[in-house]
């Protein structure tokens, strides 16, 4: 009796441990080649993204797509040191109790852009190779945060491999204004559609 209840036991602790290690396979397959589910926790992205936002970062894309000017990336910030342990990359591939820090900006400036940041009578805007940047999508043209020595504002050229990064409310984001350059390999994933609350179900795009 004692030896087929002991069967029994280990017959179910090899059926749960395979269900875990079944599921945290899934889930490092689905995050790590199809996308992840992320949200919002500050207003750097108003009036486009706001907080609370849900929405879905895809990755099916990165490997056959080049990211263009005007998509909305999830990174980590260059700063942000990741750690290479197994139990923090295997927190980072799972989701589960990861603390990296990541950041959702815009695509600015792409490689090989001239780029620099403006303030004229009518509020401040971006210059791409010497012409303005149309973006319908910031908040405010002229709640900008002013440029200082200190800042990355311009002229310069962006690296190749790099992107120059804003957040939709120049007013209150820490992008590259700040930071610099992001390089090509700290990007997570495009940000391609909000999906909760209902009220703001939507697709995010290139002007919006």
């Amino acid at each position: 009796m004692k030896e087929i209840t002991i069967k029994k036991i280990l017959s179910f602790l090899k059926e749960t441990l395979d269900t875990i290690l079944f599921v945290l396979i899934a889930v490092i397959v689905i995050r790590f080649f199809i996308g992840e589910l992320r949200w919002i926790p500050s207003g750097s992205m108003h009036p486009t993204l706001v907080e609370g936002d849900r929405l879905f970062v895809e990755k099916l894309t990165k490997p056959v797509r080049e990211f263009q000017r005007g998509d909305i990336i999830v990174f980590y910030p260059p700063e942000e040191f990741l750690k290479k342990d197994f139990l923090s990359v295997l927190s980072r591939l799972t989701g589960i109790y990861c603390k990296d820090i990541a950041f959702i900006k815009r695509i600015v400036g792409m490689p090989g852009d001239k780029l620099e940041i403006k303030s004229e009578n009518d509020g401040h805007f971006v210059y791409i190779n010497d012409k303005r940047l149309d973006e319908p999508y910031i908040l405010s043209k002229t709640d900008w945060t002013q440029c200082r020595d200190d800042m990355y504002c311009g002229p310069f050229t962006v690296p190749d491999n790099n992107y120059f990064m804003m957040g939709d409310n120049r007013g209150n984001s820490q992008d590259s204004r700040y930071w610099g350059f992001l390089p090509q390999n700290r990007v997570v994933g495009r940000a391609v559609f909000v999906f909760w609350p209902l009220n703001r179900i939507k697709k995010l795009t290139q002007q919006g």
